[in-house]
Formats: C-alpha cells, structure tokens, sequence
C-alpha cells in the first residue's frame, strides 16, 4: 500500500525526536565528560563503552516487552505516548553532572547514562519496528527509511548549529548543554506525539507470546539479519568514532571548533539530501549494492580526512564532504534492510517478530556506538590528549585524525566485505513476501469452519 505523506513525516518525526537524545550523547558527551565534568578521556571512554553494552542488552528486553503488546492503540504506539517523556527528563540530567568527588562524578556519570540508554530503548525499539508494520511494500519502506534519516539529519544539524558555537569554556559548555536538553524536552514531545497521531500499523500480524529464549533460537536462523547485523556493527562503529570525535578534530586539528558546523553539515547534510534518492537507488541498483557502492566513498572521504593539511581546513571539509555521501545514503538503506529481514524470518520460523528483530539490530547499533566512542577516546587517550590545554601535541593531534580517518575506514572495509555475501536480493524478497502472503490466506478461520 502507498503511504501517505503525513505518515511519512510523523515517521521522520519519531527519528527527529530519538536524536535529541541519542545524537547528544553521541556528539557532544565525550566532550561533556572530558572538558565540563573533568573525567579523564580514558575514563570516559571506559563509561561509554560499558553503559552502552549494557543499553545494548536493554534492546534485547525491550524487544520482548513490545513484541508482547497488544492495546487498541496497536503494538508499538503506545510506548511512544508513555516512555517518551522519561527519557526526555533523563537526558537532561545525563547533561548536569555535579561539582562533585571524581568517584562521586563517575558513579553519577554511568547512573544517569545507563538510566537514559534504558530508556531510550523502551521508545526507540518500538519506533524502529513500525516500519515493518506500516507497510511491506520494499520502496515504500525505503521511503520510510528516507524520512527517518532525514529527520536523524535535521536534529543532528540543529544539534550541531545551537551547541558548537557555544563551545568557549567548560562553565559555558555547561551553560548552553542545560538549556538545550530542556528545549529538548519539550520539542521532542511534540514530536513523539506528532508520530504516535500519524504512523499507523497496517500489517497482519498475530500477538506472538514468544519468551526471550525462544526469539533469539529463532533470530538465529535468519542468516540476512546476522550478515545485516555483522556488517552494520563495524560500519558504525566507523560512524560513530567520526562523530565522536568531530568536535575534537574542528578545534584541534583544523584550529577552530566552529569549523564542527561546517563538518556536520558535510555529513549529515548531504544524508538529509540524500535520504530521498534511497528510492530511486532501490529500484536502480538493489538495496546491496547501494549499500556497497556508498561504503567505498566514505572510506576514500575518511582516507582523505586522515592526512588532510590542516593548513587548507577546506580540503578536510571536502573530504567530510564525501563521508557524507557514503554515510547518508548507507545510514539510510540500512533501516530498509532491516525491514526486510522481518519477512525473512516469517518465511522461515513461521513467527512473524518485528520487536524482537529491530531489538536486535538495535543491539548491534549500540555496540558500534559503544565501540565507536570507546575507540575514539581511547585513541586519543592513548596519543596523550590532555583536557583544558589551549593546543594539544602533534602525536595527540595525529590521534585525532586517526580516529577520524583510519578507524572509520578500516572498519568499512570490513562492512564491505561481510555484505558481500549478503543473500536477500530484490527479486527474493518478493518471492518471500508472496510465499508468506500465500500462507496467511491458507490459514482456516475456526469461527467460519
């Protein structure tokens, strides 16, 4: 069925509203922890690594918990009406770390954080299984898609145009982080509610009551969904030590932290132009290959970030410019992907689990955000970065164009190479699809016989 255009643009709402959250934590916390609250960078990065693995495990349950749903408002809305506005209010204290003991800072610092990981969790694992639910049409899926990294997009450059100004000083960061997040509070309920009004559940499905043991012995047999998930954890891990360390590489590598405006809208501005073209690559190239193609420009653009003068900023943000193509367009075939992966494991288990499917991929994505800012700390940890110096050292500097570039790149790589052997092509997925349809019309109503 054709979707219409408010459905999807309540559907690019939700995304818009679950990056006022995730997109701060991913942009500007390690900054946050390092130059505010005055947490060692191997410290931070050892919390980021730790509380996200544990949000990862949170998707698994949250997975569960929505695949178990059933309310006349349907079975992923309602925990956009109702978990929304914790972790909202969550976010804010992530941000306010108190002048405290650095055993007092670290222990509040992993409490909140794991507090508003859990949360986002019970919000975004249901928002990410309605687009298995809206539709099984593979381009309107893929217009889903679009619309979701299209408000990822918006949010990310408003993120990046309200904070990056205002990085001058620890006591100002300070400032500026707690009036955003409680502008956040109130936009992004807006914008929940916007998308729990407009994206409506239209796909067949019974209310599975499949325990967690059970869901995962299942998801085992969905080879499209382990390849998926394989390839995408280093994928963002590759996109997520580039955005952590963004802030860091603007101001001291190219000499002026306004330059992280210039870097993000490389980036995340051209995924915002990009996002639409998904469809028409869909319908071109196939889902893979788009995939493939736009992982090789985005490590030629990481390449470049990496050994760029920082004499010539331009030629960097060039460079960003091409992360951009290959992050925008791969960011956003991937939510597709996963879609399809629903009907996979349908046609093979017979057990249709959209929670538990999304939970999943959800998992994975933590892990690469984990890992991602993890190695970017660790990697400028290890160069000898020291915070609230007014110029690093050439090796700390260099660290930070490592975590820009030869992180990003190699992890690609390796993306690449695991899709490679991805099966679920264009044509076979129609071919399940219909096979699966066929199933249901078979089933014999009792009431009729």
């Amino acid at each position: 069925m054709k979707l219409r255009i408010t459905q999807l643009l309540g559907y690019g709402a939700g995304d818009m509203a679950n990056n006022l959250a995730f997109s701060m934590a991913s942009m500007f916390l390690l900054l946050y922890y390092t130059d505010v609250a005055g947490i060692p960078a191997a410290a931070a990065g050892t919390i980021l690594l730790v509380v996200r693995v544990w949000d990862a495990l949170a998707d698994l349950v949250a997975g569960g918990l929505v695949d178990k749903t059933s309310t006349r408002w349907g079975k992923f809305r309602p925990w956009l009406l109702f978990a929304s506005l914790p972790l909202l209010l969550l976010n804010v204290a992530t941000f306010s770390v108190p002048d405290w003991s650095l055993t007092g800072k670290l222990v509040y610092a992993v409490v909140t954080y794991a507090a508003v990981g859990t949360a986002y969790s019970l919000v975004n694992i249901p928002y990410g299984s309605l687009a298995a639910a809206m539709t099984q049409d593979p381009v309107e899926r893929s217009k889903l898609a679009s619309a979701r990294s299209m408000g990822a997009a918006a949010t990310i450059l408003l993120l990046s145009l309200v904070v990056s100004p205002q990085i001058k000083s620890a006591a100002n960061l300070q400032h500026s982080m707690l009036l955003t997040t409680l502008a956040v509070v109130v936009i992004g309920g807006a914008l929940y509610l916007f998308t729990f009004f407009t994206a409506r559940e239209t796909v067949e499905r019974e209310v599975q009551k499949v325990s967690l043991k059970e869901s995962l012995a299942t998801l085992r047999r969905n080879r499209p969904l382990i390849l998926l998930c394989a390839s995408s954890l280093f994928f963002l891990t590759a996109m997520f030590s580039l955005q952590t360390i963004g802030v860091y590489y603007a101001r001291d590598v190219l000499g002026n932290a306004n330059f992280y405006i210039f870097i993000t809208v490389a980036q995340v501005g051209l995924m915002f132009l990009l996002a639409p073209l998904a469809p028409f690559v869909v319908r071109r190239f196939g889902k893979k290959s788009g995939y493939i193609g736009a992982g090789m420009v985005m490590i030629t653009g990481s390449a470049g970030v990496m050994f760029a003068p920082s004499s010539l900023p331009w030629v960097s943000l060039g460079f960003f410019v091409l992360v951009g193509m290959g992050l925008g367009l791969v960011n956003t075939l991937m939510w597709s992907l996963e879609a399809d992966t629903v009907e996979y494991g349908e046609w093979q288990t017979g057990v249709r689990m959209e929670g538990a499917t999304y939970a999943v991929f959800s998992f994975v994505r933590k892990l690469g955000q984990a890992v991602g800012g993890a190695t970017a700390a660790y990697t400028i940890g290890l160069a000898g970065y020291v915070s609230g110096t007014s110029a690093q050292t050439e090796v700390a500097v260099w660290g930070i164009r490592a975590a820009a570039g030869v992180v990003p790149a190699g992890c690609v790589i390796i993306a690449i190479v695991i899709m490679l052997s991805y099966p679920l092509t264009e044509s076979r997925f129609r071919e399940i699809t219909a096979e699966v349809a066929d199933r249901r019309s078979r089933v014999v109503d009792p009431h009729t016989s």
